[in-house]
């Protein structure tokens, strides 16, 4: 049976999503035909494990399949040989053992979300498949559909042209190759990071050209970035991996700044948003709604008793850090850096030494902005033995 319920597919619609093309009002009027659709989310194999920037399309995917839809997750071990073109230089080619050796454990983890069994199984496929088999003939075929001036489109190519960088002639084939799952399983949608929104949407102009055409619904998500505005994932180093212990994964989520709270509520769990939005509007410290967040996240993975065991430890590990039972109270002045200056009865330019020596932490986590706001109840330690607390 197919899930038509109006609330249901404007989270599908609206949830955790860039941007849906052609638009809203389609996606909405293929979710609300009663038709079962075929949906995909493509995923090359470049690293050993999933991480959070997977698992936000995952889950948009385990939405979809409760729904009653067909779900396709595709293993990229073609297209994961080339690499998706990268905004500074050309990748290095993987061989096919090495990709295939990066996805032993993609299903496993999929799994955490995705049913591969039951009544309406979702599909595990690998475009292998179909690219290793295609001959020369196939592939100009394929390439007489797309035009140079489209693929300059791409900000990536279009940066790379204006900073000297070379392009290589099969990194113009890589959006044409991930295009071409579409029409080789006859797809409905595609969900992915808005990211891979060009790709996706290269995906959409082929089955255009089909006969007869066919119109594909694309639904890029949201990705989940730091205060720098940097994703989440193995190329900046801060990608939270479903390899990460319960406890690891806790750590982290608590390292993330005030301002990825809201997102991360939005893309990687079922929580109000409404909820959220009031929480962080009003007086609560922000540190308890990261509990809650981390807590959501990581009960999903793990199960309630390995998140609250994570918290506790956390808490006894990070948080606590050998406080004493009776630190000096302080009341809260401007930023951390006058308070803190305040506090310590030294100037501005002494404690911003503290800063630059790692030497300062709040709430357990170390902290190097000077100009952070502080809340009633937050605790700061400065070195081992100097702690106070903020009323």
């Amino acid at each position: 049976m197919i899930i038509t319920d109006s609330h249901a597919i404007e989270d599908i619609v609206t949830r955790g999503v860039e941007k849906n093309y052609p638009n809203d009002d389609f996606l909405r009027s293929r979710l609300s035909s009663g038709e079962q659709l075929t949906i995909y989310l493509g995923i090359d194999p470049t690293g050993p494990t999933l991480h959070m920037g997977h698992v936000i399309p995952i889950i948009k995917l385990a939405r979809l399949q409760k729904m009653g839809h067909k779900i396709i997750l595709l293993i990229g071990d073609f297209t994961a040989r080339i690499g998706d073109p990268d905004k500074g230089n050309v990748r290095k080619q993987l061989t096919h053992e090495e990709v295939l050796s990066n996805a032993t454990l993609y299903k496993k983890q999929a799994s955490i979300f995705l049913d591969f069994n039951g009544d309406n199984p979702a599909e595990f496929k690998y475009n292998g498949q179909w690219l290793d088999a295609m001959n020369f003939a196939d592939v100009l075929a394929l390439s007489s559909q797309m035009t140079v001036q489209q693929m300059l489109e791409r900000d990536m190519f279009r940066k790379r042209m204006e900073s000297g960088n070379p392009i290589y002639i099969h990194e113009f084939m890589y959006p044409l190759m991930q295009g071409y799952d579409s029409v080789a399983m006859n797809v409905d949608g595609e969900v992915g990071g808005n990211d891979q929104t060009f790709n996706m949407l290269v995906g959409r102009d082929l089955l255009k050209n089909q006969t007869p055409p066919k119109e594909k619904f694309v639904i890029p998500m949201k990705l989940l970035v730091d205060s720098n505005g940097e994703k989440m994932g193995k190329t900046t180093g801060n990608m939270l991996s479903l390899l990460d212990t319960a406890d690891g994964m806790f750590k982290k989520i608590m390292t993330w700044s005030d301002e990825m709270i809201p997102l991360a509520f939005e893309v990687l769990t079922d929580v109000d948003l409404d909820t959220v939005t009031a929480r962080m509007s009003s007086e609560e410290n922000p540190r308890d709604i990261k509990f809650d967040l981390a807590l959501t996240i990581i009960t999903n993975i793990y199960g309630n008793d390995d998140a609250v065991k994570a918290k506790d430890n956390w808490i006894n590990d990070v948080q606590n850090d050998a406080q004493p039972e009776n630190i000096i109270e302080v009341a809260f002045e401007d930023t951390l850096l006058v308070t803190l200056a305040s506090a310590l009865g030294e100037s501005k330019s002494q404690t911003r030494r503290l800063f630059s020596e790692g030497a300062v932490k709040v709430n357990g986590e170390k902290h190097s902005d000077e100009s952070t706001q502080l809340h009633s109840g937050d605790t700061i330690q400065v070195g081992k033995k100097r702690w106070y607390k903020i009323i």
